[in-house]
């Protein structure tokens, strides 16, 4: 007898949501998937599959990434931005989620409550993609780790070191911490603490030290973010004073490792999260981190679509 789970959708609403053997082995194939595009060769198992991009957030990287990375694939993305989506002001999302998810085959929500992607994804016949709440942004961690494994190898047993605001990138490398075992340091001022149901599970793996130097020494991995989220323009001068000494620049840079990389999932603001010289110097891996969210979601992309 068939068990009725067997038909429902896998989801990437976290990275919790796949085991660590599947993140492991989706990271190894964006690697390979990006070096058969480097080298012009064609692959589109993806071909009359639609991907519908639902924004409520806008972002540059998110579109491009998507829509370029299922082209590639030999599908379609179809793009409803924050005029054409509107989740929940009008149509219930249980009853956008039943609709949409009868006409396309894997639906990419950028949106800002969390808890609007789970109850989509809740009602969804197909794959439901996190590609950013306000709580959590798991396909910028796939492109980090393929970026650390390109340069640096396996990151189990490193240490990361994450300065600045305990935001979704915060909260997303917390859960990185637990599925690629390493050690995460959390430099934050007080105030700004992770969310203590996502840090209290990891604990093993993370350690809030609020001195960004200390955090900062011996780490192989040095990670931030903007101060100011979209949505939180308003409290901009209150966070520039909070966050004034969690800047990421060259004395902090020289308290990591000397192999140490630096991450940001941009757009970057030059001379408040992080310097000038940091970010643009010769060997940064930003630019090809920035490129590594269209391999990452390709290998996600085929994961969720192409399973027997």
């Amino acid at each position: 007898m068939s068990n009725p789970n067997d038909n429902l959708p896998r989801h990437f609403l976290s990275l919790l949501d796949l085991t660590p053997e599947e993140l492991h082995r989706l990271i190894r194939r964006a690697i390979e998937l990006k070096r058969m595009l480097h080298e012009g060769e064609s692959y589109t198992p993806l071909g009359n599959k639609t991907l519908a991009m639902v924004f409520e957030k806008s972002s540059t990287r998110t579109r491009v990434s998507f829509e370029t990375g299922m082209t590639q694939l030999g599908g379609h993305a179809l793009f409803l931005s924050p005029r054409d989506s509107q989740l929940g002001r009008g149509e219930p999302i249980e009853d956008s989620a039943r609709v949409l998810s009868r006409m396309v085959d894997c639906i990419m929500i950028r949106t800002f409550e969390h808890e609007k992607i789970e109850r989509f994804a809740a009602h969804s016949k197909v794959p439901v993609i996190n590609a950013l709440t306000d709580l959590l942004h798991p396909c910028q961690l796939l492109a980090d780790m393929q970026t650390y494994l390109e340069h640096r190898g396996d990151i189990a047993g490193k240490t990361v070191t994450w300065i600045g605001d305990g935001n979704n990138m915060c909260h997303s490398y917390i859960n990185a911490a637990r599925q690629f075992n390493f050690k995460l340091n959390i430099a934050c001022p007080e105030g700004y603490d992770p969310d203590d149901s996502i840090l209290q599970p990891a604990r093993d793996h993370c350690l809030i030290i609020r001195d960004p130097m200390e955090a900062a020494t011996g780490a192989d991995v040095l990670v931030t973010d903007v101060w100011a989220s979209m949505g939180q323009e308003e409290e901009q001068l209150k966070r520039e004073k909070a966050f004034r000494g969690y800047q990421v620049n060259d004395q902090l840079m020289a308290q990591a490792n000397p192999d140490a990389l630096f991450m940001h999932c941009l757009p970057a603001h030059r001379g408040e999260e992080v310097t000038a010289s940091v970010i643009d110097r010769a060997d940064s891996v930003v630019w090809e981190e920035a490129e590594n969210r269209m391999h990452s979601q390709k290998a996600l992309l085929e994961f969720l679509l192409c399973q027997d």
